[in-house]
């Protein structure tokens, strides 16, 4: 097995640190965790720090299991400082997808209220959480229309799984006919098929289509994740064309 390598190293550790923290001082996730832009929770360092906030065991478990398994080949191969600007590249990618969606999703809520007699008033009640009378003859959907206006408002986002996706993505591009071997498949499957099938199938057809599937719905930032795989594979199909990992940043 490989040594774990410097960078992943740190980036381990901060995410630890940051896990613990959120623990321990409970107003840690409104502080880091990425708010709408909107939303008073917002803060201007949160598009970096929610990229070290995990809500569960499980969730900063996978994602460092991640980080370690192919952050260290691909900083071992790249270099650190070529490595970092990668991670963050693509973390910060999904961070933008993922707000220019939750954009979209809350702007036509907001217009479809308007255009159903919804006040702007009361459209910020609704936000801060008041309770506010409202008459339309399909209440149903206004309802969804309100729920889809308030999970983009109020909903954080957390983790490193948008960086975590890029890694997966650059792996699967530099080494594709790698096996990896995981521990809920019982047989090696080539990093060529496995990390664009766990993409189609977990975040394509599970997490985006999957409401219309009913399947329901999924707690997971699928957006991000798709954002930080685009981000990483953009960047490494670049490197890779331009022969950019022949000039290693940290030499």
């Amino acid at each position: 097995m490989m040594r774990m390598t410097d960078m992943v190293k740190h980036l381990l550790i901060i995410n630890i640190i940051f896990f613990i923290g959120s623990y321990l001082v409970p107003q840690a996730e409104s502080l880091f965790a990425l708010y709408y832009f909107e939303n008073p929770k917002f803060h201007i360092w949160q598009p970096l720090t929610h990229m070290f906030m995990h809500g569960s065991i499980m969730h900063i478990f996978f994602n460092m299991f991640a980080l370690v398994s192919f952050g260290s080949v691909l900083e071992n191969y790249w270099g650190g400082k070529k490595f970092l600007f990668f991670y963050f590249s693509c973390g910060i990618g999904a961070m933008l997808l993922h707000t220019g969606v939750n954009y979209f999703d809350f702007i036509s809520a907001k217009n479809f209220l308007l255009e159903n007699g919804v006040s702007l008033e009361d459209i910020q009640n609704l936000l801060e959480g008041k309770s506010v009378n409202i008459n339309s003859g399909d209440s149903v959907l206004l309802q969804a229309k309100i729920n889809q206006m308030g999970m983009a408002y109020d909903i954080p986002v957390l983790g490193a799984s948008g960086a975590i996706y890029g890694l997966l993505v650059a792996f699967a591009f530099m080494f594709p006919d790698a096996e990896l071997a995981l521990m809920f498949i019982p047989v090696p499957i080539k990093a060529k098929y496995f990390v664009p099938g766990w993409i189609l199938l977990f975040d394509v057809v599970y997490g985006i289509f999957g409401p219309s599937l009913g399947l329901g719905y999924s707690s997971f930032g699928h957006v991000a994740h798709l954002g930080g795989a685009l981000i990483g594979l953009i960047m490494v199909y670049y490197w890779k064309k331009n022969q950019f990992n022949n000039n290693r940043w940290d030499r």
